[in-house]
């Protein structure tokens, strides 16, 4: 099993939005890092659900329950898409000031390469930001 982050900005797709849908598919990627870790990702890995922009946190876990395919908004075969599910919301979120703040996380994507919509996670990492939304 491998670990993601996902970014969206709430104002255009929410985790509350994802736990009304029940399933989503991942679209909108246009990077080519981005892209490739979606053509990764396997049905069962788990991926962070972090709210960009505004929040700047990750606030829930969901699930890959498809794995890549031509994403449908698009008719270049270029793009891909995953499809998820949420499975819950964390106790608390965990910010990016509280992840900058971390020596165990600062190699992760997020913090060095802030734009990139979709990287991969360790799983020391993943089980790393889990502890931090238990405080």
């Amino acid at each position: 099993m491998n670990y993601w982050i996902i970014k969206s900005e709430p104002v255009k797709y929410p985790w509350d939005k994802l736990v009304n849908d029940g399933s989503t598919f991942w679209d909108g990627v246009r990077n080519y890092t981005a892209r490739n870790n979606l053509r990764e990702m396997k049905i069962g890995d788990i991926c962070c659900f972090y709210h960009s922009n505004e929040g700047k946190e990750i606030i829930g876990l969901a699930k890959v329950i498809k794995e890549s395919y031509q994403d449908p908004t698009t008719p270049d075969p270029a793009w891909v898409v995953v499809d998820i599910e949420p499975l819950e919301k964390l106790k608390a979120p965990v910010t990016l000031e509280q992840m900058k703040k971390e020596p165990m996380l600062q190699n992760i994507d997020l913090i060095r390469i802030g734009r990139l919509s979709v990287s991969k996670l360790k799983k020391e990492e993943f089980d790393f930001i889990l502890e931090l939304s238990e405080h």
